[in-house]
């Protein structure tokens, strides 16, 4: 250090001090050193929490693949398994080990594998997601159960597939119930066609019977009269003409059941009402008369022909007809069949009969369970029992009378407006 006198001047030998000023702590080597330790720590701290909360993440995700009640597994790019859970293990009994790449095709059932591997092979081709149903054998008793197995791709940011994870589902129960349903839709069908062929055998039956036994009895006549000394020929050979009639009648009837199947036009023509109401009468009186039932007819003369179709027309009249003797086979009584022309000329045809009658307040269905199959339909108007003759007749009935003891069913000509039945 070097001083001066008063006046400034330097005249004097100076004197020297040396004197050394210590750093601030932070600029110490030794701090600096202890922060880097300490963000070392730090650093290594967050690593070791990260490293710790990934593994219960890691955990828990495993846990969750481990219990789930089903087979879930990984495969890599090119389809060769590389992860199985230890539901797979317990069920197969196949490890781990023997299952990666293409191990698990062991456990395949035999008719599967091929199917089953081809599909797996146009998913790992196209990156279409996998879905396809499977057996699988079961090691503890070697039965094979169904599996629906699914898997989808992880791709990376490009569209690259990284890994397939996929799941196999046990649907055995659901395979059997669905076993079980087609078995009872199968049975059901079954039962339906062999309802449905008794019916048409019941109705097919129930509209030869008559005319078969019409000819059967002409015959009887037709022999007996033959067997006279001498044959009476005139009597027979006009026995003969009913056989031949009531022939033709049954086969025009199979004609038109055939052409119903068949989706056929119906054959009309002009006819008469009147002709066709004492043809059936006189087919049908021979049966009424074995259970004391009266037929009466009140026809009006010189009623307008009607376009329709003969053979199904003279159907609805004997349904219509029996129907009625069916109600009085116990108790007998009268039948009338009736003709007259309402409003605007209109061709009203009644069917009436004394039987039993039903309550007023019994439902319409109880009513209907009296009548036979095939004129259920014709008894309520449904076109399927007079599928030829609906474009020509409409169905109404059956109605009671105030006393409930007479039911009618009326055959009312259509109008270019709706008609009600009487």
């Amino acid at each position: 250090m070097i001083a001066s006198n008063n006046s400034g001047v330097w005249n004097e030998q100076g004197a020297t001090l040396d004197f050394a000023i210590a750093p601030a702590y932070w600029q110490t080597n030794w701090f600096r050193t202890l922060c880097v330790v300490a963000f070392l720590a730090l650093v290594y701290g967050a690593y070791r929490f990260r490293v710790r909360q990934l593994r219960r993440q890691e955990k828990k995700l495993r846990d969750v693949v481990e219990t789930i009640p089903t087979f879930a597994w990984t495969a890599l790019p090119d389809g060769a398994v590389d992860f199985v859970n230890h539901h797979w293990v317990e069920y197969t009994g196949l490890s781990a080990e023997r299952t990666v790449g293409s191990g698990w095709e062991a456990a395949v059932h035999a008719k599967d594998l091929k199917r089953h591997a081809e599909k797996w092979r146009v998913s790992l081709a196209t990156g279409e997601p996998f879905e396809n149903e499977v057996r699988y054998r079961r090691a503890a008793d070697e039965q094979y159960r169904w599996f629906l197995s699914r898997a989808v791709p992880q791709r990376d940011q490009r569209g690259k597939i990284l890994k397939w994870y996929g799941i196999s589902t046990d649907i055995e129960d659901r395979k059997r119930a669905e076993e079980e349903r087609e078995k009872l839709r199968a049975d059901l069908a079954h039962e339906n066609r062999v309802s449905t062929l008794g019916e048409l055998a019941a109705s097919v039956s129930h509209e030869l019977k008559q005319p078969i036994a019409a000819a059967i009895t002409s015959a009887n006549s037709c022999i007996e009269w033959l067997a006279h000394e001498p044959p009476n020929l005139d009597r027979a050979r006009a026995a003969a003409g009913r056989i031949d009639k009531y022939g033709n009648r049954a086969a025009e009837i199979i004609d038109r059941i055939r052409s119903l199947y068949k989706k056929s036009p119906p054959q009309r023509e002009l006819v008469e009402v009147n002709e066709i109401i004492r043809e059936m009468v006189e087919l049908l009186r021979a049966e009424a008369n074995q259970y004391a039932v009266s037929i009466r007819t009140d026809v009006v003369v010189d009623l307008p022909k009607i376009s329709a179709d003969r053979v199904q027309l003279r159907q609805v009249f004997m349904n219509l007809i029996l129907n009625a003797i069916e109600a009085m086979k116990e108790t007998g009584g009268v039948l009338t069949v009736k003709t007259q022309l309402g409003e605007n000329g209109q061709l009203l045809i009644s069917v009436s009969d004394t039987g039993v009658g039903y309550p007023r307040k019994k439902p319409r269905r109880s009513l209907t369970r009296s009548l036979p199959q095939n004129l259920k339909a014709a008894a309520w108007g449904y076109p399927s029992a007079v599928p030829s003759s609906s474009p020509m007749v409409a169905v109404c009935g059956p109605r009671r009378t105030t006393d409930g003891a007479q039911r009618s069913f009326s055959l009312c000509r259509p109008q270019p407006k709706p008609y009600k039945c009487p």
